[in-house]
């Protein structure tokens, strides 16, 4: 089957069967090459995923979950209204104009930090409609559309999501983390507000150099590492 997307160079689609978070996970354990970008473009929800094949440590290579959502915000960025402001939560999130909207997502082969993994997939879920019909019940939850969005090409935003996406990562290759750092900081929601992260409540001072949450309590700072948000295989 011919794709109708376009991709840069080193990425290639695949419309998913079924999620295409779980598609590009399937497809991973099989031993496809990296660059793979499964979709599934829904009349109210959009979906992606890219697999990796890391050749550093899974904590190292856990970079590629905010390399991901810097790629969608400034995707979105330029093809959304300049009044729609995107911002991104620690743990995957996706908020428009302060709101949350989508959630990025990462599976591994392996959950041990210093080992490399196989495989490693990132992937985002949109939604581009509301998913009831009492959107007003949820406040703190919205969808695309509703946030001015609504002549945002879906098709568009998926390919322009591939190419910031690999921006960065070449950013990434080159040059270590520390543009993504620059970049990240920017975006990043909640930092200097209280937050509980697994059972633990302090404040998010910011992250660490692999993108571990630093949280201030009372008594000390924890670093929560991004590890931890590892999904189970599907």
């Amino acid at each position: 089957m011919t794709d109708a997307l376009t991709f840069p160079p080193l990425l290639y689609g695949e419309p998913a069967t079924g999620g295409a978070f779980e598609h590009a996970c399937l497809r991973a354990t099989t031993g496809c090459d990296a660059g793979l970008v499964a979709y599934a473009k829904g009349t109210t929800t959009l979906e992606a995923a890219l697999v990796f094949a890391p050749e550093v440590p899974l904590g190292k290579a856990m970079a590629m979950l905010p390399a991901c959502g810097i790629g969608f915000q400034n995707a979105l960025g330029v093809l959304a209204p300049p009044e729609v402001a995107v911002h991104l939560d620690w743990e995957g999130g996706i908020r428009v104009n302060g709101a949350s909207c989508g959630q990025l997502r990462v599976l591994a082969s392996s959950t041990d930090p210093e080992a490399v993994p196989d495989w490693l997939v990132v992937g985002f879920r949109l939604p581009l409609l509301p998913e009831d019909d009492r959107p007003g019940d949820r406040p703190d939850r919205t969808s695309l559309f509703a946030e001015g969005c609504a002549d945002v090409d879906p098709t568009a935003l998926l390919e322009a999501w591939a190419r910031h996406t690999l921006h960065w990562i070449t950013r990434w290759d080159a040059e270590g983390t520390r543009p993504l750092h620059g970049e990240w900081r920017g975006l990043a929601h909640g930092m200097g507000e209280e937050t509980t992260r697994n059972g633990l409540t302090g404040t998010f001072l910011g992250v660490d150099e692999d993108f571990g949450m630093l949280l201030r309590d009372s008594e000390t700072t924890h670093l929560i590492p991004l590890t931890t948000l590892l999904e189970d295989t599907p």
